[in-house]
């Protein structure tokens, strides 16, 4: 549960097996209102019984490896100064580019990143915030984000429209997020007017459904525009191989996974020029950065791509730099490196 959300206690651990892993899901009680500043506490006494359980029972571990600075990287160490290890923590985008506006965020966030062993973000915008907001630039370290490249791989891009029960033949721009306003699929509902031939695919839902199908209509834009709400992970690799261009319109991001998933698909990309956007699409070949977040400079960066349009596997070879296997290497040789342990030999 995030913020403005009820959890009820549970007398029993709440846990899943996920390809063989056994994922635990503590509950907590998080009140609304005042849920984002007691938000850690809660959290992490939530938890700290489970983990206290899991120890007496013989699985003890050496570093606590957490996620999103706020509020989890906060019960993070709360959690480890009680059992005395260490801990590290990955910014991930909001949890850095929004909360640390925020006065108490921002002040336990500051507490964290000065006790924390590592601290990590996937893309280096976040950890020259992180140095902003105290961490000592010793224990700064980007890991990025990888993309899958066998879950998404380009697949023909006319029977993927086929499969998706898309019909139209010419250009079709894909949209993928949670439709809230920081994603920006208003401005590219309105990019779309300028292109009267062109279809428009969104992927995802949320609270600005009603007003994006209303935009639509007020825009003239009636059968241009296929909500197709909330996909799978695994029916993505469709949507990304039938568009031409994915474009995301955010005000503000970490590290977008979209914008990697759909290279990877073979598919270019247009994306405003914030945060991590500008560490993932550094070439021409991948797709263009818009100059500010408005309607004309998206539209001309899409222009731009369309005039010098790359081949869909020279984009799929631009993805295959970012595999995980080199985050992978390094997260391992940090854990080694903090538990005093070594690594096995081939890895």
């Amino acid at each position: 549960p995030r913020f403005g959300a009820y959890a009820t206690m549970a007398k029993t651990p709440v846990f899943e097996e996920r390809n063989g892993v056994r994922v635990h899901h503590p509950r907590y009680l998080l009140p609304p209102k005042i849920g984002q500043n007691i938000a850690p506490y809660v959290l992490a006494a939530g938890a700290l019984p489970t983990i206290r359980r899991l120890i007496s029972e013989g699985f003890d571990f050496d570093v606590i490896d957490a996620h999103f600075y706020y509020p989890d990287g906060v019960a993070a160490a709360l959690i480890a100064r009680k059992l005395g290890k260490p801990f590290v923590c990955t910014a991930r985008g909001s949890d850095i580019n929004l909360y640390r506006h925020f006065p108490t965020p921002s002040r336990l966030i500051r507490h964290t990143v000065k006790e924390a062993a590592a601290n990590l973000g996937v893309s280096s915008d976040l950890v020259s915030q992180l140095v902003e907001l105290g961490a000592d630039p010793a224990t700064a370290q980007v890991l990025r984000n990888g993309v899958d490249l066998a879950r998404f791989s380009p697949l023909d891009r006319q029977e993927a429209r086929q499969a998706l029960g898309i019909s139209h033949p010419g250009l079709l721009i894909l949209s993928v997020g949670h439709q809230v306003e920081l994603k920006g699929h208003d401005l590219v509902m309105r990019v779309l007017q300028s292109y009267p031939d062109a279809q428009l695919v969104l992927v995802g839902d949320g609270p600005l459904r009603r007003e994006l199908e209303a935009l639509s209509v007020s825009l003239g834009l009636q059968g241009r525009v296929m909500f197709a709400g909330q996909q799978p992970n695994d029916k993505l690799k469709a949507y990304y191989s039938a568009a031409d261009v994915l474009m995301l319109a955010s005000s503000r991001e970490g590290w977008p996974n979209v914008l990697l998933e759909a290279m990877a698909c073979g598919t270019p990309v247009v994306a405003t020029k914030v945060n991590g956007t500008p560490e993932i699409v550094t070439a021409p070949v991948c797709g263009r950065l818009a100059a500010a977040r408005n309607v004309p400079a998206l539209a001309q960066a899409l222009a731009l791509l369309l005039a010098d349009y790359p081949p869909r596997q020279a984009v799929r070879q631009y993805a295959e730099r970012f595999s995980w296997a080199e985050t992978t290497r390094l997260q391992c040789e940090l854990f080694a490196r903090l538990s005093g342990k070594v690594l096995p030999t081939g890895n």
